[in-house]
C-alpha cells in the first residue's frame, strides 16, 4: 500500500499527524483501487475540519454535529474527507459494518490496524459482519454488502449471508435517500446481475413490483422467468457496454444526471423495464401477449421512483428508457429502412440513442425462448447496430430543430388558453418536424390552423 503519493493525504497531514485513516479509503488503496472520498478520525473533528477547509480552501460541511461528524468537500468537487472523533480507534473500528472496512493507518507512523482480519478477508476475497448487532443498529448495511459484492464481485460469507436473511424486514427502517444512494451504487458495480439473484427477496422488500414480476412464467419467446429474464438484461448490459468502442463507453461512463453514471441508470432501468408485464399479461393458446407493457411500466416506474426519492432527471430518463425499449427495435424492422427512418429515430431519442439502442439490444439477447431462433436473434441484433452506427457517424454533425412556433403564438392562432390541448398541439408539430413533413414557420402555421380543431 502506497499513500505517500496522495494529494489529499498529504493535505490532511499537513493541519494533524494524529490522524487514523479509516474504512474505504484504506480498503480501495489495498486493491489498488482510486477513491476520492477519505474517511478519518481524529480526537476533535469540527476543529480540525474547520481548519481543513480553510487550509484547502475547501466547503465545510456539518452532517451529524450530535456524533459530530464532518465533511470538507475540496475545491476540485471531486474529492473529500468526511471526519468523525473518537478517542478509540480500536472501539470505532469495532462499531463498523464489515470487517474489510474495519482496517486503519495511523498517518502519524503508517501503523496498520486490523483487529478484524479484514486484510486477510480482502486477500480472499470475502464480505463479512462485524457483529450482529451492528446490521441491527443500521439494517442499511445489509443493502451495503450487497452493494460491495456488486461493485467488487467478493462473496459473501454464509454467516453474514444468514444475518441478512434474519434482518431482511429491517431495511424499511433506513431513509429512503440512503436506500436509493446504495442502490444506484449497487447498480454502478460490474456484478450487479449476480447479487440481484442473490438478494431477490431483499429487492422485493424495497421493490415490491418484483413479487408480481415473479409471477411471469418462461413462455415461447422468453426462456427465462420474467424476474430471471430482467436481471439477464442488466448482465446483457454489462456485457455489451464492456464490448462497446470508446465512443459508446465513454457516453456510458457520463454522470449527467444524479450523480452517477448513464450506465447505472441504464442497467436500473433495464431491470424495471418489463414491469408493466404482469398487469397486461393475457393468454391466447401457448402465446403470452403484454399489450402496451412498455407505456404501463414507465407510468408504474415514475411513482416507485418518486416514492423512493429520485431526482426528477431521474426519473424522466429511467420512465423514458421503460417507455421506448422496444422502439429501436421496431424502427429497424421496418419494410425499407432508410436514412429518413433512422433521422426520424434519432431526432425522437436525442442524447439517449445510445443507451436505447444498447437496452433493445440487452433485451433481444435476453429472450431466447424456443419460437425465437437465432436468425431472428442475429438479424435484430446487426440491424441495431446498424442504427447505433449511423447514430454515432452523425451525431456531431446533429443541430437541433428549430422551435416554430411559441405556446403563445399557438394559443394566439386558435383562440385558446393554456391546456393540455396546447401540449398535444406542441407535441404533434414536433413530430412533423421529426418526419420532415414542416420545416419553415409559414408550414407550422398551416398545420397548426388545419388541426388545432381536432384536439
Amino acid at each position: 500500500m502506497n499513500l505517500e503519493n496522495d494529494e489529499v493525504i498529504k493535505l490532511i497531514k499537513s493541519v494533524d499527524e494524529n490522524i487514523y485513516l479509516v474504512g474505504g479509503a484504506v480498503r480501495d488503496s489495498l486493491l489498488d483501487k482510486t477513491t476520492f472520498d477519505k474517511d478519518i478520525i481524529v480526537q476533535s473533528s469540527e476543529v480540525f475540519a474547520r481548519n481543513f477547509a480553510q487550509k484547502t480552501n475547501g466547503t465545510f460541511i456539518e452532517l451529524d454535529s450530535e456524533n459530530k461528524i464532518y465533511r470538507v468537500v475540496l475545491p476540485d468537487k471531486l474529492n473529500y474527507v468526511d471526519i468523525t472523533e473518537s478517542a478509540n480507534i480500536e472501539e470505532d473500528l469495532q462499531r463498523r459494518d464489515f470487517t474489510i472496512n474495519s482496517i486503519a493507518i495511523n498517518l502519524k507512523n503508517d501503523e496498520v490496524i486490523d483487529i478484524n482480519s479484514g486484510i486477510s478477508d480482502l486477500k480472499q476475497g470475502i464480505i463479512r459482519c462485524i457483529s450482529e448487532e451492528n446490521l441491527v443498529d443500521d439494517p442499511l448495511r445489509i443493502l451495503r454488502g450487497y452493494r460491495f459484492a456488486a461493485t467488487l464481485g467478493f462473496e459473501i460469507d454464509k454467516n453474514t449471508i444468514n444475518l441478512f436473511h434474519k434482518y431482511f424486514d429491517l431495511i424499511e427502517k433506513p431513509a429512503a435517500e440512503r436506500i436509493t444512494y446504495e442502490i444506484m451504487k449497487l447498480f454502478e458495480g460490474k456484478y450487479t446481475a449476480g447479487v440481484l439473484l442473490q438478494a431477490d427477496k431483499l429487492i422485493e422488500k424495497i421493490y415490491p413490483v418484483f413479487i408480481d414480476v415473479k409471477k411471469v412464467p418462461k413462455n415461447t419467446h422468453h426462456h427465462l422467468d420474467l424476474y430471471e429474464h430482467s436481471v439477464e438484461t442488466v448482465n446483457q448490459i454489462q456485457n455489451l457496454y464492456e464490448k462497446s468502442n470508446n465512443i459508446v463507453k465513454q457516453h456510458l461512463d457520463n454522470v449527467d444526471f444524479g450523480g452517477f453514471s448513464r450506465l447505472a441508470h441504464l442497467k436500473f432501468a433495464g431491470f424495471f423495464h418489463d414491469i408493466g408485464k404482469f398487469s397486461t399479461w393475457t393468454i391466447e393458446g401457448e402465446r403470452h401477449r403484454f399489450i402496451k407493457h412498455d407505456d404501463v411500466g414507465s407510468k408504474m416506474v415514475k411513482e416507485i421512483l418518486r416514492k423512493n426519492k429520485f431526482s426528477k432527471k431521474q426519473i424522466e430518463y429511467i420512465s423514458n428508457m421503460i417507455k421506448t425499449h422496444i422502439y429501436p427495435s421496431q424502427v429497424v424492422s421496418a419494410p425499407n429502412i432508410t436514412d429518413k427512418i433512422y433521422m426520424r429515430y434519432i431526432r425522437k431519442m436525442g442524447e439517449n440513442s445510445i443507451d436505447n439502442i444498447i437496452l433493445a439490444k440487452a433485451d433481444r439477447l435476453s429472450a431466447k425462448g424456443p419460437a425465437i431462433t437465432d436468425d431472428i436473434i442475429n438479424e435484430n441484433i446487426n440491424n441495431l447496430d446498424k442504427l447505433l452506427k449511423y447514430y454515432i457517424d452523425i451525431r456531431d454533425s446533429l443541430k437541433p430543430l428549430p422551435k416554430l412556433l411559441t405556446g403563445n403564438e399557438i394559443m394566439e392562432l386558435l383562440h385558446i388558453e393554456q391546456s393540455p390541448i396546447l401540449g398535444k398541439i406542441i407535441s404533434e408539430l414536433r413530430n412533423e418536424q421529426f418526419e420532415g413533413n414542416i420545416s419553415t414557420k409559414e408550414e407550422a402555421i398551416e398545420f397548426v390552423c388545419k388541426n388545432g380543431n381536432k384536439y
